[in-house]
């Protein structure tokens, strides 16, 4: 089971870091767009991820938007994770400039703990 996402809730993530200026709007309503056509809550996350990191969405404090969108996905289902895994993730994506999404995916997956 997945959530729907708005442009309002990720602005307000972003608001807990820094002042929610979007410069990428294009690419965050698109973004959002893809996601809520997804089935799946991973999907859904890892799109919301590449637009954040890859597509750099916010001003400032995308990187930390990001680790708190994981992270509040990730506790939302239910699942235990590695926060420095969550952390070598957006720090792979952004150093190796992923944007697969399976990929991202993966690499989600990896943070998650059997």
């Amino acid at each position: 089971m997945y959530e729907r996402i708005t442009t309002k809730d990720i602005v307000a993530l972003n608001q807990l870091f820094d002042k929610g200026t979007v410069v990428n709007v294009g690419s965050l309503e698109f973004a959002v767009s893809q996601a809520n056509q997804q089935k799946g809550w991973l999907r859904q996350l890892a799109i919301m991820v590449r637009a954040i990191l890859v597509d750099h969405v916010f001003e400032e404090g995308n990187k930390r938007t990001a680790f708190a969108f994981i992270t509040g996905t990730l506790e939302a289902q239910g699942l235990v994770y590695n926060r420095d895994v969550v952390s070598r993730c957006i720090v792979n994506v952004l150093k190796k400039n992923v944007t697969n999404i399976t990929d991202i995916e993966r690499s989600i997956k990896d943070a998650i703990r059997e």
